[in-house]
């Protein structure tokens, strides 16, 4: 009933100068699709529309369009007539509507009309044409490139590159770096922006917009300097961008500025840079929640990148907030224990601690984490952690305490025979674990100190009693602590191992534990010394997790930071790697600014 109502409203012949009806029967329908209700049935009459001349019909038709197009392809075509007599109004505003929308709409018969128009509209005097035109060139690629390369488009958007207008000059570097980037073939060479024509993109900087200016400064990536003065001078040209309004200047500001220090010998200039990257990054941790978050999350890539980031400021600037949502304390945890050292340990500690009595569990846990990291990151601080985990461990709340084992064990390791007065406080609460990790962990603990527990064998005979429906890491854990065991005080291990080796062998369907259980048998079988030279080996150096990236990947992520490459906004690393990034390889080598053939500008 609805359609029919709307129908009426698009035909009818009442006398309506401002088109009135019209106007909001379109509402209705824009309103309608956007609802999920099919408003297909209405396409003849909403086409029709387009004789009016007026932008907010043309506006609601096209998205109509746009809408429908992809299903109704023959139905689009009989557009086409309408869209070409838009292309040549003498409203900049429609010209530029129409050709957007032939570009979105990318079915064959719009895109085959659409090659002569958008080689004009490339020429338009109007830069708002010029530049709509510029984006629509890249759409059009992905349907069309062997058209758009052989009809000369694509030297058209390379003219545009010397327009006067800033605006014009960005949506064709855009149009340029997506185009190169998806060609993901040799048709195409390695596009290299000149350093003299981008110093005249930085010249226009000022008179752009915000969006213009993020895509003129990203097109530095394309800039190959000659020498280490070209990058110097390029770097401290848009390094005042750094104090800009704008969280997404100020990122790509950034990202284009450790780009260019691969182009820097000097070092001291380096970390001039570096350092002029931490107000503004500080600053936008003043920001919303969202941008804390991507903000939060670089800084972690640079500190990486530049080891002394931020030791000036220390740690305290990133200390967490009661009302910092949880994925923000998450994050400038991690940023804390990059940046604690022996001169702020203390203040770091007595942070953490607070932390790890916070309500959200989550929180808690990676706060007792963290303590664990620093122990074994800074030996200094070492027995100020053991400690606060202790008085964690006697506040008795349950999910404490397993995360507390969990990262005593990992001290233990880093620091064996140091801290055995632990050892009783933990067989105290052991009646309450019941996670895979932190059971794993104290058998761990139990079989590398079974010489000085008296009552080890209890203890792991009350693990084993459950062995069967215990995980598998837990299960791996006790057949070696009972191999310790037996190795270390036979007479205590020689009634439980036999029966651990059995459920392993037998009565196990993991194959991991299985062989295992197999290996151990053998060796204590027919070479008691062999075994215990195998399973009392020296263990292997404890790490701080965390600490370090592959280079190459790190690199790869420096140049997409405030993109959703980073590795905690989507995925960890990229399927293909760019041109730019293939510049950095040949500049690791020695060989920049001589890399292939490049298309310059």
């Amino acid at each position: 009933m609805q359609t029919q109502e709307l129908h009426a409203e698009l035909i009818s012949d009442k006398r309506d100068a401002k088109h009135t009806r019209k106007r909001n029967a379109l509402k209705r329908i824009v309103a309608n699709m956007t609802m999920g209700n099919d408003m297909l049935p209405l396409f003849a009459d909403v086409v029709a529309c387009l004789q009016i001349p007026m932008l907010e019909v043309k506006k609601m038709v096209y998205l109509y369009l746009i809408h429908y197009a992809r299903s109704r392809p023959q139905l689009a075509a009989d557009a086409i007539s309408d869209f070409l007599r838009d292309l040549a109004d003498p409203n900049p505003l429609i010209r530029a509507l129409a050709l957007r929308t032939m570009a979105s709409i990318q079915t064959p018969q719009i895109i085959d009309s659409l090659q002569q128009p958008l080689a004009r509209c490339l020429e338009d005097s109007d830069a708002y044409v010029a530049k709509t035109a510029a984006l629509c060139v890249a759409k059009v690629w992905v349907q069309d490139r062997e058209r758009i390369q052989s009809s000369g488009t694509l030297n058209l958007l390379h003219n545009l590159l010397s327009h006067e207008n800033p605006n014009v000059v960005a949506n064709a570097l855009v149009a340029l770096a997506e185009i190169y980037q998806r060609d993901g073939s040799d048709h195409l060479p390695q596009l290299v922006v000149e350093y003299s024509a981008m110093s005249k993109y930085l010249v226009a900087l000022d008179e752009a917009s915000e969006w213009s200016q993020a895509y003129i400064l990203e097109s530095i990536l394309f800039v190959v300097p000659q020498s280490h003065a070209d990058a110097e001078q390029l770097a401290e040209r848009i390094v005042p961008r750094l104090q800009h309004a704008n969280s997404g200047i100020v990122l790509t500001t950034i990202r284009v500025l450790a780009y260019l220090t691969h182009y820097i010998e000097a070092k001291e200039v380096v970390s001039r840079i570096y350092a002029k990257m931490e107000p503004p990054l500080i600053t936008l941790l003043h920001s919303e929640p969202e941008i804390q978050f991507v903000a939060l999350k670089n800084i972690q890539l640079l500190i990486k990148k530049q080891a002394d980031m931020f030791k000036s400021l220390g740690a305290k600037p990133f200390f967490c907030k009661y009302s910092d949502p949880i994925y923000v304390k998450l994050a400038k945890l991690e940023i804390i224990f990059h940046l604690t050292d022996d001169y702020n340990v203390e203040q770091v500690l007595t942070e953490v601690e607070e932390y790890a009595n916070e309500v959200d569990v989550g929180f808690a846990r990676r706060s007792l984490r963290t303590l664990g990291r620093i122990a074994i990151k800074i030996e200094l601080a070492t027995d100020r952690c053991v400690a606060a985990l202790r008085r964690l461990i006697e506040t008795q709340v349950n999910y404490i305490v397993q995360e507390a084992i969990v990262v005593i064990r990992d001290i233990f390791r880093k620091y064996p025979n140091r801290y055995e007065g632990m050892i009783a406080v933990l067989c105290d609460n052991l009646a309450g674990l019941d996670e895979p990790e932190a059971r794993a962990a104290m058998i761990w603990i139990i079989g590398q100190y079974a010489e000085r527990i008296d009552n080890a064998s209890d203890l792991l005979n009350q693990f084993a009693a459950t062995f069967l429906e215990s995980a598998a890491e837990v299960q791996l854990a006790l057949l070696t602590a009972t191999v310790k065991l037996f190795i270390k005080r036979p007479s205590a291990g020689q009634a439980l191992l036999p029966r651990i080796l059995k459920h392993c062998t037998e009565d196990v369907d993991n194959p991991d534990i299985r062989d295992r259980g197999f290996i151990y048998w053998r060796l204590l079988s027919t070479d008691p010394v062999a075994a215990k030279a195998i399973v009392l080996s020296q263990k292997p150096v404890m790490n701080v997790e965390g600490e370090s990236m592959e280079p190459a990947l790190l690199e790869d992520l420096i140049l997409h930071i405030a993109t959703l490459s980073n590795p905690e906004l989507a995925g960890l690393y990229l399927s293909r790697r760019p041109a730019v990034h293939r510049r950095l390889a040949g500049l690791a080598d020695g060989r920049a600014g001589n890399s292939r053939p490049a298309t310059r500008h």
